[in-house]
């Protein structure tokens, strides 16, 4: 049975993708800080374990993809979803928002994957990186996350580069606005009514509506299985248009 390792998989588009994982036949661990979301989402399947913790220094990562090897043997593909986002422009990025985005949104993948590497290059896997459609353009007041998701969509392509001959594939996927605990988050952080805030989020797509975690899961799982061999290096956007 193939394996896969999901990060931020507590809530919105991890809790998502570790439950799809489990439903096509995989066995998962879901990894995050919130240790009570993360037992219901592990809840929801056997094929689901846990792990929680913080994964912003090397060895934290080392760890999750050690446990991980000591609760399925093997691991096919790593899933870096955790992520942050502070609505601020750089004159009001204090020093801590930026690093603590930058640890979370750039450092924890890095890690991660160069902890999963060894591995996933037994088992031919793959990784996707969960970057943003704010990877591939400009967004208003979030200089740090722009920044942090453009770093992970240029840290996909050189690692797929690196290791296409290898059969080992990383991809990224770039969401626009999707329905998730994070998007409520900054719709506090601007002062704007949740509804008004997606209201506003639809309009701006040409489908005339925000996404789902779970449309977001779906292509992760695509991108993961043996239908998307030939795919890598790629940055796909699922944004209802919002970039065309």
């Amino acid at each position: 049975m193939s394996v896969a390792l999901v990060t931020g998989a507590s809530s919105g588009i991890g809790a998502a993708t570790a439950i799809a994982f489990a439903e096509a036949g995989w066995e998962v661990m879901a990894a995050g800080r919130d240790e009570g979301r993360l037992e219901e989402v592990a809840d929801v399947s056997d094929n689901i374990a846990s792990w929680s913790g913080e994964l912003t220094e090397s060895d934290e990562c080392n760890e999750l993809v050690d446990d991980t090897i000591d609760e399925f043997g093997r691991l096919d593909c790593l899933v870096n979803n955790a992520g942050v986002i502070i609505r601020a422009g750089v004159a009001d990025t204090s020093d801590d928002d930026w690093r603590h985005t930058m640890g979370i949104n750039l450092d924890a993948p890095f890690f991660l994957s160069r902890a999963a590497l060894p591995h996933l290059l037994q088992s031919t896997g793959s990784i996707v990186n969960i970057a943003s459609d704010w990877g591939l353009r400009g967004g208003e007041r979030a200089a740090a996350y722009c920044a942090s998701k453009g770093a992970i969509i240029q840290l996909t392509k050189a690692m797929a580069i690196d290791h296409a001959r290898d059969g080992l594939r990383i991809n990224a996927v770039c969401p626009g606005d999707i329905d998730t605990p994070m998007l409520a988050s900054e719709a506090d952080d601007t002062g704007i009514d949740l509804d008004e805030f997606l209201a506003q989020a639809a309009e701006g797509n040409p489908n005339g509506r925000i996404g789902t975690p779970e449309e977001v899961a779906a292509l992760i799982i695509f991108l993961a299985s043996d239908s998307a061999a030939h795919i890598t290096g790629t940055a796909i956007p699922i944004d209802g248009g919002a970039l065309a």
